[in-house]
């Protein structure tokens, strides 16, 4: 995976999990996913059809679901992603993503 320099500090792009909340366009695949109270719509067409349904997890990469897993996956990466220190960041990302 791609890091990301900024200054003397190297990051490397992460992914986050969300839970889908809503289908907002089927034939586009757009849902809402909500990451810790902050609600944005991703693309979910790189999943199979019918996979994402409201209440599923996924794993979310520059607005792009990249697989789903299940409630205890999705809350154990959120575990190391706060003890690795990447959490804040993938989450400002996540906040600050345009709709």
């Amino acid at each position: 995976m791609p890091k990301l320099i900024w200054g003397d500090i190297n990051h490397m792009c992460l992914a986050i999990p969300g839970k889908i909340v809503e289908i907002v366009d089927e034939e586009n695949h757009l849902a809402k996913v909500e990451v810790g109270g902050v609600k944005r719509n991703i693309n979910i067409g790189m999943l199979g059809k019918d996979e994402a349904r409201v209440g599923d997890y996924v794993l979310i990469h520059v607005g792009f679901a990249m697989s789903k897993v299940d409630e205890q996956q999705a809350e154990e990466t959120l575990r190391v992603l706060k003890e690795i220190g990447e959490f804040d960041l993938e989450f400002e990302q996540f906040k600050t993503t345009v709709e």
